[in-house]
């Protein structure tokens, strides 16, 4: 079996490395689909850490091929919702009613699915926690676990240093934490470098 990529994490938080799974969203290129499948929505579950990987087999070892489509449609459509959200934002308008609405949906389903916990251990935090109830295997778990992650972002203060890349080919999300809050690029090796290149043959050409 061929070894899968792994994720691009530019981002800096994995709801906006879910955002950035749809790549080329504005070139003239056509989009390229980052969640080809439902394994690949597992994956980016895996990869960013917000769903433990014996979970994860769990649920790719007992889900139906029509529950995986249903989960797989479901992440996307979460994925444009977000993207809407975020790039609206950045572009000064509010959030639309539809897609706060397809936001708020995962997050009352995750709820149906998780109970309150007591924590406590020497290397945790000691509290109350929201935990999975202990064979939860629902296929839109991936789902639901992107949308916290998601509604954490956007009610933290981190969520005034998203930005998107200044390519306009590109406009990858990414979160911002540079010193001086200047940051311009999703990658100053692959856009920056191509702005770069850019204006040198401007300057150039003639």
């Amino acid at each position: 079996m061929t070894r899968q990529a792994p994720f691009d994490r530019c981002g800096g938080h994995p709801a906006l490395d879910f955002v950035n799974s749809l790549d080329n969203r504005f070139g003239d290129r056509g989009r390229i689909e980052g969640l080809q499948t439902y394994e690949d929505l597992l994956r980016f579950t895996h990869e960013t850490g917000l769903l433990d990987p014996v979970r994860g087999r769990q649920i790719a070892q007992t889900v139906t091929p029509d529950a995986a489509a249903r989960a797989l449609r479901a992440g996307r459509s979460l994925r444009e919702a977000l993207a809407a959200i975020f790039y609206g934002v950045l572009e000064g308008r509010g959030p639309s009613s539809a897609d706060l609405a397809t936001l708020e949906r995962h997050l009352h389903s995750a709820d149906r699915h998780r109970d309150l916990r007591w924590q406590a251990g020497s290397d945790q935090r000691v509290g109350l926690v929201w935990s999975w109830r202990s064979n939860e295997a629902n296929a839109e778990l991936p789902v639901w676990v992107i949308a916290q992650a998601a509604l954490e972002l956007l009610l933290s203060s981190e969520a005034t240093r998203v930005r998107a890349c200044e390519a306009s080919s590109c406009r990858w999300l990414f979160l911002d934490t540079s010193r001086n809050h200047m940051r311009r690029w999703c990658k100053m090796k692959v856009c920056g470098n191509r702005s770069k290149a850019r204006r040198y043959q401007a300057r150039h050409s003639g």
